[in-house]
């Protein structure tokens, strides 16, 4: 679109207040300074410090990057857990000028040796026990010109072929304890994003330190952040900027816990630090989220989380893990929706006082299936194939498409540029879904799933959420998988719940026909013990339509 300029507010030769992240780090500083930080240890304990001596390393991990050859709008990578070094990281070597480069550490090392290379990045932090993953790519990575290493031990007993190698706390002990920042442009680089959904190479996000500021605000107002809350970052921070929960904690002054090193075996720990800190605010998949209610299940006494809100993206959360959650902790989990490219958090689900006024108790639970209400300051539509804006009528599906503030125009050095977004500045989502006339949008799959069966589409998601409404079954996916007749047909993978094991097919067929057409019903369903999911924990059809793409067509 063309930008009208109208009367200037300031003088000229005037420099507006720079939105950028150093900006809120020293205000939350200067009102929060004795607000608790924890971290927890591989060992499983608990580190503890403040907001006041957390800048103070920030400060000194800028004096730190510099004294090594870190200049303005380097990229340097980071290979780090959930950790308060990491949170550290997140101010101190943006904030200084250079650019974070954000490594997910479940991908293949040819993904993480194609983003260090494409994005240029000159210098690599590791935790220590993720060194084997720096290794795997040193060698195919020529730019990269020292490797700091996050470790308690001295480096000389740390056994590796990095080089050169730099100790995290090493340097920030020999750092000055004061950072004189920049006046940075807020529209600098603040960190890239790659994101690795499903086919080509990585794609490179780069979000400015306006996106994040902005986000942060929008993330803390509708999020209800307050000085009171206290924040478990559970979503890896190398994923989105941990959905930014860090930085709008920050922005407000909440207290801060970071999860550490974790997986699904570690879920009934983190619970009991959800007990123990009173933790009144985190995020995850439902996967993690499914996890938690299971180990919850098991115990005794039930934890009391009816003063926690429960933020669940990635995928739709089942109405049996929403329900799950409110009856045995109180708890709410609120649906969330974004991407990499939109910084995670583009809708909120919640409840307009007249439609609690107005709908049943079935009907708000049916609600809160949705994605939610579009949050202020993005613009969206729903198109068709021709690209035109269809009704908002709850049911007309087409693709979504978002622009806003701190919405990416573009992927760095990708001819997938032209294609993924529109001339007027919107991001082509990829997801097929539907907006109500109360705004609420519905997101029904991926347009690479949508499973088209005789020239009839069929919605995976719903059909999976079906599934796991079932009391036996724990996990399920849909596909389409190619049929000599009908074009594709689904197939359902199910996971079942322990003491559920003797469920057979037609019990599951005739849970889906209360709410699915029989010709919309899978051509066959089948049990599995897990089933694949990507690095950040969604469903990996990928994977699963490459296992089982011949299982209608062998005969």
């Amino acid at each position: 679109m063309k930008l009208i300029k109208g009367f200037t507010a300031e003088p000229e030769g005037k420099e507006n207040y720079q939105l950028n992240v150093i900006n809120f780090m020293k205000h939350a500083v200067r009102n929060y300074a004795r607000q608790e930080i924890v971290s927890r240890k591989l060992d499983g304990s608990l580190f503890r410090y403040t907001y006041k001596e957390s800048y103070e390393r920030m400060q000194r991990l800028a004096n730190a990057l510099e004294s090594i050859g870190v200049k303005v709008a380097d990229r340097v990578g980071v290979l780090a857990w959930n950790t308060h070094q990491h949170y550290e990281i997140y101010y101190g070597l943006p904030g200084m000028g250079a650019v974070m480069v954000t490594l997910n550490l479940r991908l293949a090392s040819q993904d993480l040796t194609y983003i260090v290379n494409h994005s240029g990045t000159k210098y690599l932090i590791v935790d220590e026990d993720l060194i084997q993953i720096a290794e795997n790519i040193a060698a195919s990575c020529d730019n990269i010109k020292g490797y700091i290493i996050i470790t308690d031990k001295d480096l000389n007993d740390i056994e590796t072929n990095l080089a050169p190698l730099y100790s995290y706390e090493d340097l920030l002990k020999k750092a000055l304890p004061e950072y004189k920042w920049l006046n940075l442009d807020e529209n600098s680089a603040y960190a890239a994003c790659y994101t690795t959904g499903t086919t080509g190479k990585p794609k490179g996000v780069y979000y400015s330190h306006r996106n994040l500021y902005l986000q942060s605000m929008m993330f803390a107002a509708y999020f209800s952040f307050t000085v009171n809350d206290v924040v478990l970052q559970l979503v890896p921070m190398f994923h989105v900027l941990g959905w930014s929960m860090p930085h709008a904690a920050t922005y407000i002054g909440a207290k801060l816990i970071f999860s550490g090193k974790w997986n699904l075996n570690d879920v009934e720990d983190l619970t009991k630090i959800m007990v123990q800190e009173k933790v009144s605010l985190t995020g995850a998949v439902p996967a993690v989220f499914m996890a938690m209610l299971e180990v919850i299940r098991n115990l005794e006494e039930k934890p009391d989380f009816s003063h926690a809100r429960l933020i669940c993206g990635g995928s739709e959360p089942p109405i049996t893990l929403m329900r799950g959650f409110w009856d045995e902790t109180g708890g709410e989990i609120i649906h969330s929706y974004g991407s990499t490219e939109a910084m995670s958090n583009s809708t909120l689900n919640s409840f307009k006082p007249w439609l609690k006024k107005e709908l049943s108790e079935e009907e708000l639970w049916q609600l809160k299936k949705k994605q939610g209400i579009i949050v202020s300051g993005l613009d969206v539509k729903v198109v068709d194939e021709e690209g035109n804006e269809v009704p908002c009528d709850g049911k007309t599906s087409g693709e979504v498409l978002f622009r806003g503030p701190w919405i990416t125009n573009s992927y760095y050095k990708s001819p997938q540029t032209s294609s993924s977004f529109t001339e007027d500045g919107f991001f082509r989502s990829g997801d097929v879904g539907c907006l109500d006339s109360e705004g609420y949008l519905k997101i029904t799959d991926r347009i690479k799933d949508v499973i088209k069966s005789g020239g009839e589409w069929i919605s995976s998601i719903d059909m999976e959420n079906s599934l796991v409404s079932h009391p036996g079954v724990l996990e399920a996916a849909v596909i389409g998988i190619p049929h000599p007749k009908w074009d594709e047909r689904p197939l359902a993978l199910v996971v079942l719940r322990e003491g559920f094991r003797s469920i057979n097919k037609e019990e599951i067929f005739g849970h889906l026909t209360k709410t699915f057409a029989k010709w919309q019903l899978p051509e066959e369903i089948l049990f599995v013990e897990s089933i694949p999911r990507t690095s950040v924990g969604k469903l990996d059809k990928k994977t699963m339509r490459i296992q089982y793409q011949d299982l209608y067509t062998k005969s």
